[in-house]
This record gives structure tokens, C-alpha cells and sequence, in this order.
């Protein structure tokens, strides 16, 4: 019962924010939250904290997610097309499904983090972490050379 208020009332207060001309949502912090559907799109969320939360469905397209963390995030048919994930953590969030075509992982931390089924083209993986069994399913499916870096993807990925 309690779980619905407090993401109401969270959500409220960054609507305030953005209201109030604060710059971003660096400060922010939205852990454990349920944001199911919930829209980010081209928003500068850069330093944001995602901890444990879940943004099934969420539209995260265009914005700049540098260095923020989304540790343990429950990412499921997400939008992240075009996001600056650069730095960000990523460790153990759940990309199921989860659209991240020409987004930019570059020194993003994301070893123990489970991607299945997702769309990767002109994403850019530069210098990330990835575990073995996580890098054999990028690579299946790997292709396209990412717009802002100009690198491939399957390069970045050191694919095969």
C-alpha cells in the first residue's frame, strides 16, 4: 500500500524539480521505486540514481544518463535508444527485451548484468566489463557502427 504513495509522491517531486528549473535530476535519487511506463525521453538525468528499481517499459530515449546508477534495475522492454550511458553503473540490471540501439555504454560498469533478447545496433561498448556468457549473446546479435563515437559495434564489443 505504501509502495504506490511513495512513488507518487517521488514522482511529484520531480516534476517540482524539473518545475523549478532545477538543472537535471543530478541530484535525484528514485531507488527501489516502481516506474512501470514511466517517461524519461530526453531528459538530462545525468548522476541520477536508479538502484533496485523497476522501469519495465520505461522511455529513457535521448537522455543523458552519464554516470548514473541503475544497480539491480528491472529494465524490461525499456526504451534506452540514443542514451548517453557513459560511466554508468549497470551492474546486475536486467535488460530484457530492452532497446538500446545507438546508445553509448562507454566505461560503463555492467559485469554481472543480464542482457536477453535486446537491440543493439550502433551501440557502443567501449571498455566495458562484460562476462562471457553475456558478451556470447551481444555478439550474436551485434551490428552497425554507433552515429556519435563512429565505432562499430561488434568492435567495441571485441566480437569474433
Amino acid at each position: 500500500m505504501l509502495a504506490p504513495l511513495r512513488s507518487l509522491v517521488c514522482l511529484l517531486l520531480l516534476c517540482c524539480a524539473l518545475l523549478l528549473g532545477q538543472p537535471g535530476w543530478a541530484a535525484m535519487d528514485v531507488a527501489k521505486q516502481v516506474l512501470i511506463g514511466a517517461d524519461f525521453s530526453g531528459q538530462d538525468l545525468r548522476g541520477a540514481t536508479f538502484n533496485l528499481t523497476n522501469l519495465r517499459q520505461a522511455n529513457f530515449a535521448g537522455a543523458d544518463l552519464q554516470e548514473a546508477s541503475l544497480f539491480g534495475a528491472k529494465l524490461q522492454e525499456a526504451n534506452l535508444s540514443g542514451v548517453n550511458l557513459r560511466g554508468a553503473t549497470l551492474d546486475s540490471a536486467v535488460f530484457n527485451g530492452t532497446d538500446l540501439s545507438n546508445a553509448v555504454l562507454e566505461d560503463a560498469f555492467a559485469f554481472n548484468t543480464k542482457f536477453t533478447d535486446v537491440s543493439i545496433v550502433g551501440a557502443d561498448f567501449t571498455n566495458v566489463p562484460l562476462r562471457a556468457d553475456a558478451l556470447k549473446v551481444l555478439c550474436a546479435v551485434a551490428s552497425g557502427t554507433n552515429p556519435v563515437t563512429g565505432r562499430d559495434t561488434r568492435d567495441t564489443l571485441d566480437c569474433p
